[in-house]
């Protein structure tokens, strides 16, 4: 059960946090909480699995990422921390995980790459780097959802 200050400092966290220099700064002077607080009772909810991450929502248009790729990878079992470690290391590369069973039965390593032109050949230095040919490459042809759940 939540107190009603976590549920208002929930319902702040939860919404678009401003672009300034101190945004908790910010969140303590419009719900009258100090920052000290908020930032505690951000850990504390996170600690307790209430929130299970916090994070900032891209939108990969307005920052010049013009195509995403979904590279499915089929990785030999003995290799995939380290091939994980490996791809996910590269700036374009903004997912990297383990999927369990593998697709198709034998991709085990899914990445999200992000293009800034149709001629990037990222996906070319991540299979050379990553010693790995067999892959395929899924392109996003539609954005559907940019948003988190609001729950308060």
């Amino acid at each position: 059960m939540l107190t009603d200050k976590e549920k208002k400092v929930a319902a702040y966290i939860q919404k678009d946090i401003p672009l300034v220099e101190s945004p908790f700064a910010q969140a303590a002077s419009e719900l009258g909480i100090p920052e000290k607080e908020i930032i505690a009772i951000t850990e504390d909810l996170m600690k307790r699995g209430i929130i299970r991450k916090f994070g900032a929502i891209l939108r990969h248009q307005k920052a010049g990422y013009t195509r995403n790729i979904m590279v499915v990878w089929a990785v030999p079992e003995d290799r995939c921390d380290k091939t994980g470690t490996l791809l996910s290391a590269f700036p374009q590369v903004t997912h990297c995980y383990r999927r369990t069973p593998p697709f198709e039965g034998k991709y085990n390593i899914f990445t999200m790459v992000h293009l800034q032109s149709e001629s990037d050949t990222i996906i070319d230095t991540l299979s050379l780097a990553a010693g790995i040919d067999d892959y395929k490459a899924l392109a996003s042809e539609e954005e559907y959802k940019k948003s988190s759940m609001e729950y308060f």
